[in-house]
């Protein structure tokens, strides 16, 4: 498989995105329920394009990841987080997860952040796995913060220095 090819989102992508959002859902690392039509759109007030790298592989999407602030506030402007990572099944273990979390660090930093966080769920392993593969090191866990699919799951703060 050849290496994915990382880029900014486009308005063109928003089905691609929302399909491969919904395909992939899985309580491994979704806090909501399983989206059901009529699908919300992907893209809404709070997150557009601007705020999207997406993986191709073949001229097809197969990843993206979401980069926004953490909060509103001009204190904690310095700071950027991850508020998505997804990537397909038939695409795992191609590099798409790593090279979109490359990418969308050096994005962090060109916007001028210092750091970038992000929380995943404690049961996720492989994500979290990737995380600390990349620099990410647990900075906080709220236990048993989701109820998902009957079990309380951890909630895992994450970040580094930019």
């Amino acid at each position: 498989m050849p290496a994915p090819y990382i880029r900014t989102a486009t308005l063109d992508d928003e089905d691609a995105l929302g399909r491969l959002d919904r395909d992939t859902w899985s309580p491994l690392h979704a806090v909501m329920p399983r989206p059901r039509p009529p699908y919300e759109p992907f893209y809404n007030d709070r997150f557009g394009p601007r705020d999207h790298l997406v993986a191709e592989i073949d001229n097809t999407v197969v990843g993206y990841i979401r980069l926004g602030f953490p909060t509103p506030l001009a204190s904690n402007s310095h700071v950027r987080q991850i508020q998505g990572l997804v990537v397909a099944d038939e695409a795992r273990g191609a590099g798409a997860g790593r090279a979109l979390l490359r990418a969308v660090q050096e994005e962090a930093r060109r916007q001028g952040a210092r750091r970038i966080t992000l929380r995943v769920l404690g049961h996720n392993t492989p994500a979290r796995k990737l995380y600390e593969s990349e620099g990410f090191v647990v900075e906080g866990i709220l236990p048993e913060e989701f109820l998902l699919d009957g079990e309380y799951v951890d909630d895992v703060l994450m970040g580094r220095s930019l």
